[in-house]
Protein backbone atom coordinates (compact mmCIF):
# COMPACT_ATOMS: atom_id res chain seq x y z
CA UNK A 1 0.00 0.00 0.00
CA UNK A 2 1.06 3.59 -0.39
CA UNK A 3 -0.19 6.89 -0.28
CA UNK A 4 -0.18 9.71 -2.40
CA UNK A 5 -1.71 13.22 -3.06
CA UNK A 6 -2.59 13.84 -6.92
CA UNK A 7 -4.21 17.07 -8.56
CA UNK A 8 -2.51 21.21 -8.87
CA UNK A 9 -0.37 22.94 -6.68
CA UNK A 10 -2.58 23.89 -3.16
CA UNK A 11 -5.46 21.39 -4.58
CA UNK A 12 -4.33 17.76 -3.81
CA UNK A 13 -6.61 15.42 -2.93
CA UNK A 14 -5.44 11.90 -1.04
CA UNK A 15 -5.18 8.87 -2.63
CA UNK A 16 -3.70 5.21 -1.76
CA UNK A 17 -2.46 2.38 -4.31
CA UNK A 18 -2.62 -0.88 -4.01
CA UNK A 19 -0.50 -3.96 -4.67
CA UNK A 20 -1.25 -4.19 -8.01
CA UNK A 21 -1.12 -0.48 -8.23
CA UNK A 22 -4.46 0.84 -8.49
CA UNK A 23 -5.50 3.85 -7.33
CA UNK A 24 -8.35 4.95 -5.17
CA UNK A 25 -9.62 8.08 -3.43
CA UNK A 26 -9.13 8.57 0.23
CA UNK A 27 -11.44 11.25 0.61
CA UNK A 28 -14.24 8.94 2.13
CA UNK A 29 -12.14 8.58 5.21
CA UNK A 30 -9.80 11.88 5.01
CA UNK A 31 -9.37 15.30 3.52
CA UNK A 32 -5.66 14.87 3.43
CA UNK A 33 -2.65 13.30 4.41
CA UNK A 34 -1.77 15.11 7.33
CA UNK A 35 0.16 15.13 10.87
CA UNK A 36 -3.79 14.75 11.81
CA UNK A 37 -4.35 11.75 9.58
CA UNK A 38 -1.67 10.00 10.54
CA UNK A 39 -1.98 11.07 14.33
CA UNK A 40 -5.72 9.69 13.89
CA UNK A 41 -4.69 5.76 12.91
CA UNK A 42 -5.00 6.67 9.16
CA UNK A 43 -2.94 4.58 7.80
CA UNK A 44 -4.80 1.69 9.80
CA UNK A 45 -8.27 2.76 8.17
CA UNK A 46 -7.26 3.58 5.09
CA UNK A 47 -5.96 -0.49 4.76
CA UNK A 48 -9.29 -1.43 6.25
CA UNK A 49 -11.42 1.02 3.68
CA UNK A 50 -9.66 -0.52 0.82
CA UNK A 51 -9.43 -4.15 2.44
CA UNK A 52 -13.32 -3.23 2.30
CA UNK A 53 -13.95 -2.38 -0.85
CA UNK A 54 -15.05 0.96 0.68
CA UNK A 55 -12.55 3.58 -1.72
CA UNK A 56 -13.53 4.54 -5.18
CA UNK A 57 -11.08 3.75 -7.83
CA UNK A 58 -9.83 6.23 -10.13
CA UNK A 59 -8.31 6.35 -13.63
CA UNK A 60 -4.72 7.42 -12.98
CA UNK A 61 -1.37 5.71 -12.89
CA UNK A 62 -0.27 8.07 -10.25
CA UNK A 63 2.94 8.35 -11.74
CA UNK A 64 2.68 12.14 -12.96
CA UNK A 65 1.61 11.06 -16.57
CA UNK A 66 -2.19 12.05 -15.28
CA UNK A 67 -3.15 14.50 -13.04
CA UNK A 68 0.17 16.09 -11.54
CA UNK A 69 1.50 14.35 -7.75
CA UNK A 70 1.70 16.45 -4.80
CA UNK A 71 4.50 15.46 -2.22
CA UNK A 72 2.93 12.55 -0.31
CA UNK A 73 2.51 14.48 2.94
CA UNK A 74 0.63 17.59 3.11
CA UNK A 75 1.49 20.72 5.17
CA UNK A 76 4.56 19.51 7.41
CA UNK A 77 5.37 21.45 10.68
CA UNK A 78 9.06 21.31 10.37
CA UNK A 79 11.97 19.35 8.20
CA UNK A 80 14.37 18.51 9.83
CA UNK A 81 17.73 17.34 8.27
CA UNK A 82 20.90 15.57 9.18
CA UNK A 83 24.27 16.30 7.83
CA UNK A 84 27.04 14.24 6.93
CA UNK A 85 25.75 11.05 8.25
CA UNK A 86 26.94 8.87 5.94
CA UNK A 87 30.94 8.31 6.05
CA UNK A 88 32.23 9.00 2.57
CA UNK A 89 29.88 11.72 2.37
CA UNK A 90 31.24 13.35 5.21
CA UNK A 91 35.13 12.35 3.72
CA UNK A 92 34.16 14.11 0.42
CA UNK A 93 32.84 17.39 2.16
CA UNK A 94 36.33 17.42 3.97
CA UNK A 95 34.57 16.46 7.13
CA UNK A 96 35.33 14.13 9.96
CA UNK A 97 32.26 11.66 10.74
CA UNK A 98 30.68 13.49 13.16
CA UNK A 99 30.44 12.29 16.65
CA UNK A 100 26.54 13.47 16.80
CA UNK A 101 23.96 13.96 15.24
CA UNK A 102 24.29 17.20 13.22
CA UNK A 103 20.92 18.95 12.82
CA UNK A 104 19.84 21.58 10.18
CA UNK A 105 16.69 22.38 9.00
CA UNK A 106 14.82 23.51 6.09
CA UNK A 107 11.70 25.76 5.54
CA UNK A 108 8.79 23.57 5.36
CA UNK A 109 7.59 25.46 1.65
CA UNK A 110 10.46 23.97 0.08
CA UNK A 111 8.68 20.60 0.25
CA UNK A 112 7.17 19.98 -3.68
CA UNK A 113 6.29 17.03 -5.43
CA UNK A 114 8.40 14.11 -7.22
CA UNK A 115 8.31 15.49 -10.89
CA UNK A 116 7.88 19.14 -10.15
CA UNK A 117 10.44 21.56 -11.37
CA UNK A 118 13.11 22.78 -9.16
CA UNK A 119 14.22 26.64 -9.70
CA UNK A 120 17.61 27.64 -9.51
CA UNK A 121 17.73 30.38 -7.09
CA UNK A 122 19.23 33.94 -8.86
CA UNK A 123 23.29 33.89 -8.12
CA UNK A 124 23.20 30.48 -7.51
CA UNK A 125 26.48 28.28 -9.17
CA UNK A 126 26.85 25.14 -6.84
CA UNK A 127 22.67 23.71 -6.96
CA UNK A 128 23.85 20.36 -5.93
CA UNK A 129 21.36 16.63 -5.56
CA UNK A 130 21.38 14.63 -2.75
CA UNK A 131 19.13 11.14 -2.57
CA UNK A 132 18.16 10.93 1.10
CA UNK A 133 15.53 8.31 2.97
CA UNK A 134 12.91 10.52 4.60
CA UNK A 135 11.01 9.65 8.00
CA UNK A 136 7.65 10.91 8.16
CA UNK A 137 6.67 10.67 11.94
CA UNK A 138 3.29 9.56 12.71
CA UNK A 139 2.80 10.21 16.67
CA UNK A 140 4.15 12.92 18.94
CA UNK A 141 7.72 12.10 19.97
CA UNK A 142 9.33 13.60 23.16
CA UNK A 143 12.36 11.97 25.33
CA UNK A 144 12.21 8.58 23.80
CA UNK A 145 14.28 6.14 25.49
CA UNK A 146 14.65 3.41 22.97
CA UNK A 147 15.38 2.09 19.30
CA UNK A 148 11.87 0.46 19.90
CA UNK A 149 9.99 3.56 20.89
CA UNK A 150 11.48 5.55 18.06
CA UNK A 151 10.58 3.40 15.52
CA UNK A 152 7.07 2.98 17.18
CA UNK A 153 6.39 6.75 15.80
CA UNK A 154 7.40 6.98 12.42
CA UNK A 155 4.24 6.63 10.17
CA UNK A 156 6.07 5.82 7.05
CA UNK A 157 8.96 6.38 4.34
CA UNK A 158 9.27 8.41 1.42
CA UNK A 159 12.32 9.40 -1.06
CA UNK A 160 13.61 13.07 -0.28
CA UNK A 161 15.99 14.95 -2.53
CA UNK A 162 17.46 17.63 -0.32
CA UNK A 163 18.84 19.95 -2.74
CA UNK A 164 21.64 22.06 -2.11
CA UNK A 165 23.24 25.64 -3.01
CA UNK A 166 26.47 25.05 -1.56
CA UNK A 167 27.93 28.81 -1.89
CA UNK A 168 24.79 29.75 0.32
CA UNK A 169 25.39 26.99 2.09
CA UNK A 170 29.53 27.30 3.11
CA UNK A 171 29.90 30.91 2.38
CA UNK A 172 27.01 32.99 2.46
CA UNK A 173 25.83 30.84 5.74
CA UNK A 174 27.29 33.09 9.10
CA UNK A 175 28.49 29.38 10.47
CA UNK A 176 24.64 27.75 9.49
CA UNK A 177 23.35 25.74 6.55
CA UNK A 178 20.17 26.57 5.56
CA UNK A 179 20.78 29.54 3.16
CA UNK A 180 21.86 26.80 0.99
CA UNK A 181 19.10 24.24 1.73
CA UNK A 182 15.87 26.75 1.76
CA UNK A 183 15.89 28.02 -1.62
CA UNK A 184 12.05 27.38 -3.78
CA UNK A 185 11.33 24.26 -4.87
CA UNK A 186 14.60 22.71 -2.47
CA UNK A 187 12.62 19.74 -1.28
CA UNK A 188 11.18 17.23 -3.74
CA UNK A 189 9.36 14.04 -2.16
CA UNK A 190 7.73 11.07 -2.96
CA UNK A 191 5.92 10.01 -5.29
CA UNK A 192 4.85 7.73 -2.41
CA UNK A 193 4.44 7.61 1.87
CA UNK A 194 4.89 3.72 1.99
CA UNK A 195 4.04 2.81 6.04
CA UNK A 196 6.95 1.67 8.42
CA UNK A 197 5.12 -2.16 8.62
CA UNK A 198 5.61 -2.60 4.88
CA UNK A 199 9.41 -1.83 4.90
CA UNK A 200 11.21 -4.86 6.18
CA UNK A 201 14.33 -3.15 7.27
CA UNK A 202 15.38 0.48 6.37
CA UNK A 203 18.72 -0.05 7.25
CA UNK A 204 18.85 -2.07 4.01
CA UNK A 205 17.90 0.17 1.11
CA UNK A 206 19.65 1.14 -2.00
CA UNK A 207 19.78 4.60 -2.96
CA UNK A 208 20.75 6.08 -6.34
CA UNK A 209 20.88 9.01 -7.66
CA UNK A 210 21.64 9.94 -12.11
CA UNK A 211 22.34 13.22 -13.28
CA UNK A 212 20.74 13.28 -17.59
CA UNK A 213 20.93 9.66 -17.07
CA UNK A 214 24.49 9.32 -15.74
CA UNK A 215 25.02 7.60 -12.30
CA UNK A 216 25.84 9.67 -9.74
CA UNK A 217 25.10 8.21 -6.16
CA UNK A 218 24.96 4.74 -5.43
CA UNK A 219 24.42 3.21 -1.70
CA UNK A 220 22.59 1.75 1.28
CA UNK A 221 21.19 2.85 4.05
CA UNK A 222 23.11 0.54 5.82
CA UNK A 223 26.28 2.72 5.74
CA UNK A 224 24.52 5.69 7.82
CA UNK A 225 26.54 6.38 10.55
CA UNK A 226 23.46 7.16 13.02
CA UNK A 227 20.42 4.43 11.84
CA UNK A 228 16.82 5.76 11.45
CA UNK A 229 15.91 4.87 14.91
CA UNK A 230 19.08 6.46 16.87
CA UNK A 231 18.52 9.99 15.00
CA UNK A 232 14.93 9.70 15.80
CA UNK A 233 15.41 8.90 19.26
CA UNK A 234 18.33 11.48 19.50
CA UNK A 235 16.37 14.40 18.14
CA UNK A 236 13.39 13.52 21.06
CA UNK A 237 15.73 14.74 23.50
CA UNK A 238 15.91 17.99 22.20
CA UNK A 239 12.61 19.17 20.45
CA UNK A 240 9.48 17.59 20.14
CA UNK A 241 8.55 15.83 16.99
CA UNK A 242 4.78 16.16 15.74
CA UNK A 243 2.97 14.07 13.81
CA UNK A 244 3.59 14.96 9.85
CA UNK A 245 6.96 16.21 10.30
CA UNK A 246 9.63 15.11 7.82
CA UNK A 247 13.15 14.17 9.19
CA UNK A 248 15.94 13.48 6.24
CA UNK A 249 18.34 10.90 7.40
CA UNK A 250 21.60 12.17 4.97
CA UNK A 251 22.94 11.55 1.79
CA UNK A 252 25.56 9.18 0.52
CA UNK A 253 28.72 10.20 -1.46
CA UNK A 254 28.33 11.04 -5.13
CA UNK A 255 27.40 14.60 -4.96
CA UNK A 256 28.73 17.47 -7.12
CA UNK A 257 30.23 19.19 -3.77
CA UNK A 258 32.84 16.17 -4.32
CA UNK A 259 34.43 17.77 -6.75
CA UNK A 260 33.91 14.56 -9.13
CA UNK A 261 30.85 15.64 -11.27
CA UNK A 262 29.48 19.40 -12.37
CA UNK A 263 27.06 21.48 -10.47
CA UNK A 264 23.49 21.52 -11.87
CA UNK A 265 22.77 23.79 -14.46
CA UNK A 266 19.00 25.09 -16.12
CA UNK A 267 17.96 22.33 -18.48
CA UNK A 268 19.21 18.96 -16.67
CA UNK A 269 17.28 16.48 -15.35
CA UNK A 270 18.05 14.85 -11.49
CA UNK A 271 15.98 11.23 -11.71
CA UNK A 272 16.33 9.99 -6.99
CA UNK A 273 15.00 6.42 -6.44
CA UNK A 274 15.46 3.81 -2.78
CA UNK A 275 14.64 0.73 -3.01
CA UNK A 276 10.61 0.22 -2.35
CA UNK A 277 9.77 4.15 -1.81
CA UNK A 278 9.89 4.76 -6.33
CA UNK A 279 11.73 7.00 -8.14
CA UNK A 280 10.99 11.04 -8.70
CA UNK A 281 12.19 13.08 -11.85
CA UNK A 282 12.86 16.88 -11.22
CA UNK A 283 14.19 19.04 -14.28
CA UNK A 284 16.20 21.93 -13.39
CA UNK A 285 14.86 25.55 -14.61
CA UNK A 286 16.44 29.41 -13.47
CA UNK A 287 14.34 30.92 -10.81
Amino acid sequence: MKFLRLGPVGAERPHVADDQGRVFELSPITDDIDGDFLAGDGIQRARAALAAGELPAVDDPGDGTGLRVGAPIARPMAVLCIGQNYAAHAAESGSAPPEVPILFFKHPNTVVGPYDEVLIPRGAEQTDWEVELGVVIGRRARYLDSAEEALASIAGFVVSNDVSERAFQKEHSGGQWSKGKCCETFNPVGPWLVPADEIADPQALRLRTFVNGEARQDSSTADMIFNVAEIIRHLSQYLTLEPGDLVNTGTPEGVAMSGKFPYLAAGDVMELEIDGLGRQRQQLKSA
